[in-house]
């Protein structure tokens, strides 16, 4: 596992020994906690943008958040967003079903 240096702000660093104390876990096991949680929630902030502005249809969304359409269609409906299905998609995950 690669080994990866950051410079944190004091705040951010007090926030961190705060966290891991409350957790009682160690400050790696922290940090790599919320890089995993951070990036995530960026994918999905990006693409319920992109969704949003109705640049991608829900598979593409589903990719790009890196979750399954049924995972992404939960997301849509607790961010209540619109679900915008267009032929193709519908088509591709009928193909996808029967293959299982």
């Amino acid at each position: 596992m690669p080994t990866v240096s950051v410079r944190l702000p004091d705040e951010e660093k007090d926030e961190l020994e705060a966290v891991a104390d409350l957790l009682e876990e160690d400050w790696s096991t922290i940090i790599r906690k919320s890089l995993r949680d951070g990036l995530h929630d960026l994918r999905v902030r990006h693409a319920v943008e992109r969704y949003q502005s109705g640049d991608v249809a829900v598979t593409e969304a589903a990719r790009l958040a890196n979750v399954t359409v049924a995972e992404w269609l939960e997301i849509a409906r607790e961010k209540n967003l619109t679900v915008q299905f267009r032929r193709e998609d519908l088509e591709r995950e009928v193909e996808a079903a029967h293959e299982l």
